[in-house]
């Protein structure tokens, strides 16, 4: 009896779990994808060596990218910002599990964030938010900020470079200079 009962319970949380992922997935426009192990070389490849300054990742997802981004640039503070909460707290989990300092995660959309002081913005959405976002960079972002979006292109924006990361997908890796 207490077997069964305790499947029960499994079941139930599952379910929760899964459909808190699906509600934040429609609410945002996409699920949470973690970033490929080569996009994420070529993202990080992107980045001049040695960079310190403020990086935003936004929709930061399960922390697949947050946490390479905080051990390869150890004098920057990473900024991740994601909504849904299960891959929120997933991706904490993993922060607090890599002992790294210089990762901040918050719970918070990023649309109403202001991102004046990044030197550095990440980000692997959807078209849609590529649109919205664009706006928000050309107003927001100081000259020479970097952009670097996963798959994604800004409409209307010139890339200082493209990069196929030949995966799965042949993901395009797009770099970007305000």
């Amino acid at each position: 009896m207490t077997y069964l009962l305790i499947a029960y319970i499994f079941i139930a949380l599952l379910f929760l779990v899964l459909a808190s992922i699906v509600f934040w997935s429609l609410k945002n426009g996409i699920s949470p994808m973690p970033t490929s192990r080569k996009a994420k070389n070529t993202i990080l490849a992107f980045i001049p060596k040695k960079f310190s300054g403020r990086i935003y990742e936004l929709g930061s997802g399960w922390g697949s990218l947050v946490i390479p981004l905080g051990k390869e640039f150890p004098e920057s503070t990473i900024t991740g910002y994601e909504t849904s909460p299960i891959p929120y707290a997933i991706s904490k989990m993993w922060v607090k599990l890599s002992g790294l300092h210089n990762i901040q995660l918050k719970r918070a959309d990023f649309f109403e964030t202001p991102l004046e002081d990044a030197a550095i913005v990440v980000c692997y959405l959807f078209p849609g938010a590529m649109r919205k976002l664009k706006g928000k960079f050309e107003n927001e972002l100081k000259p020479g900020t970097l952009v670097i979006t996963n798959t994604f292109a800004i409409p209307g924006w010139q890339p200082l470079q493209v990069t196929n990361t030949q995966d799965l997908y042949n993901t395009k890796v797009y770099l970007y200079k305000v």
